[in-house]
């Protein structure tokens, strides 16, 4: 079997953090018709707490590196989980959904409660469009690459 590099790792992580900050801001704008620069103060707010929405354009910045080193976080935890449980790659579309449904939970139960972001009441429909975009952008990209890494070095 072959390892997976850093380098692999990395550009999935940029990748899958591209595809879902993009998919965040499009769902925000057509759900509210607001600028989706508010998705990455509402980030942000999940450190800063209030501020965030006050703030300077920095808060801007300071959500999407936040952004990113939370899909940096879970893009590391699935290629050391395929590393260590190849098996788990056998079926790829599985594995991706699987893991966007897990990345739901711990976003909705871990993470949003301990973080100073504001909250947001979810209706069913919200909590499957959010599903949905962890699975499409993050879930099945992360199996299909870590797939073809594992299985042919490539």
């Amino acid at each position: 079997m072959t390892k997976i590099f850093p380098l692999t790792t990395v550009k999935a992580w940029l990748l899958v953090g591209t595809l879902d900050i993009l998919a965040a801001c499009i769902q925000f704008f057509l759900k509210t018709n607001k600028n989706p620069i508010t998705v990455l103060r509402f980030v942000a707010s999940g450190y800063f707490g209030k501020e965030a929405f006050t703030g300077g354009d920095s808060m801007i910045i300071y959500g999407l590196l936040l952004h990113f080193l939370v899909a940096s976080l879970f893009t590391l935890f699935f290629f050391l989980l395929a590393y260590y449980l190849p098996a788990m790659l056998k079926y790829t579309l599985f594995t991706g959904i699987f893991y966007g449904i897990f990345m739901q939970l711990v976003m909705q139960f871990l993470v949003l409660p301990l973080s100073n972001a504001p909250k947001v009441s979810h209706t069913f429909l919200s909590v499957v469009i959010a599903t949905s975009i962890l699975i499409i952008c993050i879930g099945i990209p992360l199996a299909f690459i870590a797939g073809r890494k594992l299985n042919t070095g490539k």
